[in-house]
């Protein structure tokens, strides 16, 4: 009984807190004037104005969270938000009328219990306060009787909810079949066959081969719908050729990079600090009777060899320790030398050698940035007068042959990137282009600009032969392998039936032990382990598919394995099963409980209450 109530008083909190937010909102319905109290009937339970107004407002709440922004009336209507909480309340209503038939409900002092022990009725001293019970009512429009009523229905439906499935439990035999199906294993031995496994090598087509293959496959063979689109172009590779690039401002930007194009000796650098003076000589004494390694020093003082990693330095960066550190040879340690956190040893792993490059050498380099940049610049001068001109009605045509723009046509579709496609900006213009739209100048991420026009939209069709001619050649490529290898698997079949040995056939065969229906057998083609589990002990099948062609054989069928894996699916799909079928009992009783009340719905007053929202 104490877990019944448990559940009571969780249940009437938040039937509390669902009206508090509901009389609470701040908008919903106005006041109805008239007569009308009810909007329906189910047997001997009514369902009123306001419990109707009460739950629209929380549907439309709720949904307008969902969807981020206020939810309407017309919208909830077109979307049957009105019909659901009508059938939810005639569904209440029907299990109430249930409840109180055969007198399921709760005492009236378990129902006191129930209110007293509510925080939100509680005063500051922390019990029960009367007068906070009625302003808190008050606040969503409720009187002490109707939610007392409500309490007591919602009590009664859970106990007769509670009743109806206590005690369900799904066949053990249902939980067996599926852990059984799933969780089964096999082991199997399988060997692939590939080009070089061929008795003979796979001649090249002929044209006529070719042909008929496309004939008889034309469902491989076609192209997507697509759009038919005129564009013009203007790059900045396209005017390269006419922007003028004086050498003052190539000697300028040279002179900026001039830690680009002048690069000094380096040396690759580890330092390990010591905290005196006679601690570094006295490690470096040691280094050069080969009493230790530097490896042994960096580790006696805690640290790894990344730690005391300086990277490549210049001599300058090494400071006082520079000229020592540059002319030490590869490998060797020099010190102790001083260094910004004191006296220190370093090693030298790398000599990277100065670099410069002249004037002349740069550019070429140079000259192309600074022409493309200008380049750029030009052509977004020129963008302005190019919408002039498709504003004043000028054709792509025209606007080819008056200016630097190139004219072309491509058939684009999704996942076309080539070409004028290989551009994003294009993509996303031609994915939204219409017949209806006028060409209008578009940037593009290097600064090219491009006007297109949708000439037709084409629809999905076959591909001419002579285009298709590569994917031809490949798929009929892959198609011959795959008949001539399963032919030739075939035929080994037999040997391999009688308990053959793979290995004998001249192939090398890969075993498998304890997979399940959802394991991967990478190399094999996809349907192995459906082939396999369709498959009885000792019996061999040639799987063939896009990935290749294997033979198998089955050599054991085994249950599944009994670890904690597996038992731990049983028990998770014991309660699914049994939750499910809870659930579908009690859906039936609701169902038959809601055709025996027989109930009636006032349309006109629903409407009233629908129209009364503002």
């Amino acid at each position: 009984m104490a877990k019944g109530d448990n559940k009571i008083s969780k249940m009437a909190v938040w039937v509390l807190m669902a009206l508090l937010i509901v009389g609470l909102a701040g908008f919903g319905a106005t006041n109805l004037t008239g007569t009308v109290r009810t909007v329906g009937k189910v047997g001997s339970e009514q369902i009123s104005v306001d419990e109707f107004a009460r739950e629209m407002q929380q549907e439309m709440r709720a949904a307008g969270a969902q969807i981020g922004q206020p939810m309407t009336m017309e919208l909830a209507r077109s979307i049957g938000l009105d019909q659901q909480v009508l059938s939810r309340l005639v569904m209440i209503g029907a299990l109430d009328g249930e409840a109180k038939e055969m007198g399921l409900s709760i005492g009236d002092e378990t129902l006191r219990q129930e209110i007293t022990g509510i925080s939100a009725f509680q005063g500051p001293g922390g019990s029960f306060d009367r007068e906070t019970y009625r302003l808190a009512l008050d606040g969503i429009g409720m009187s002490e009787n109707e939610f007392e009523a409500d309490l007591r229905d919602e009590a009664g439906r859970t106990l007769l909810q509670g009743a109806v499935v206590a005690g369900v439990s799904m066949p053990a035999e249902m939980t067996d079949a599926i852990v059984n199906f799933v969780g089964a294993r096999r082991d199997f031995t399988w060997a692939p066959l590939t080009e070089a496994d061929l008795d003979e090598p796979l001649a090249d087509p002929t044209p006529e081969a070719l042909q008929a293959f496309y004939d008889d496959n034309p469902e491989m063979f076609r192209l997507p719908e697509s759009k038919a689109i005129t564009y013009v172009l203007l790059s900045p590779e396209m005017i390269l050729d006419t922007v003028e690039i004086d050498e003052a401002a190539l000697r300028t930007l040279y002179d900026e990079r001039a830690d680009q194009y002048d690069v000094p000796e380096r040396r690759l650098v580890e330092r390990l600090v010591f905290p005196t003076e006679e601690a570094a000589g006295e490690a470096m004494a040691q280094l050069e009777v080969g009493g230790t390694t530097f490896e042994q020093l960096v580790s006696d003082r805690g640290l790894a060899l990344l730690d005391v990693d300086l990277g490549d330095l210049t001599r300058d960066e090494l400071d006082a320790a520079g000229d020592a550190v540059f002319e030490a040879e590869f490998g060797q340690v020099v010190g102790p030398l001083p260094s910004a956190l004191g006296p220190a040893l370093f090693r030298v792993n790398g000599v990277v050698a100065a670099r410069h490059t002249t004037f002349e050498e740069a550019e070429p380099e140079l000259r192309d940035e600074l022409a493309g940049d200008r380049a750029r610049r030009v052509i977004e001068q020129q963008s302005e007068d190019i919408n002039d001109l498709l504003a004043g009605g000028a054709t792509l045509e025209e606007l080819a042959e008056t200016t630097d723009m190139e004219l072309g046509q491509i058939e684009w579709a999704e996942g076309v990137e080539t070409g004028v496609a290989a551009y994003e900006g294009f993509r996303e213009a031609a994915a939204a282009l219409t017949a209806d739209d006028f060409p209008e100048a578009v940037f593009l991420d290097d600064g090219s600009i491009v006007a297109m026009r949708l000439d037709e939209t084409l629809p999905e069709r076959p591909e001419p032969f002579d285009a298709a001619i590569d994917t031809v050649t490949e798929a009929w490529t892959a198609a011959e392998l795959e008949s001539r290898l399963t032919g030739q698997a075939d035929g080994l079949l037999a040997a391999l039936a009688d308990g053959g040995d793979f290995a004998d056939q001249g192939l090398a065969p890969r075993s498998e032990s304890g997979l399940t229906r959802s394991d991967f057998v990478a190399g094999a083609p996809f349907t192995l382990m459906t082939e396999v589990f369709q498959m009885d002990e000792g019996e061999v099948r040639v799987v063939s598919g896009p990935a290749g062609v294997v033979l198998v054989r089955l050599d054991a069928a085994l249950p599944p394995a009994e670890d904690g894996q597996v038992a731990q699916l049983r028990s998770q799909l014991s309660g699914q099963l049994d939750q499910q079928l809870s659930n579908a009992l009690f859906q039936a009783f609701s169902y038959d409980a809601q055709v025996r009340a027989n109930p009636q719905v006032d349309q006109n007053a629903v409407n009233a209450v629908l129209n009364s929202f503002q």
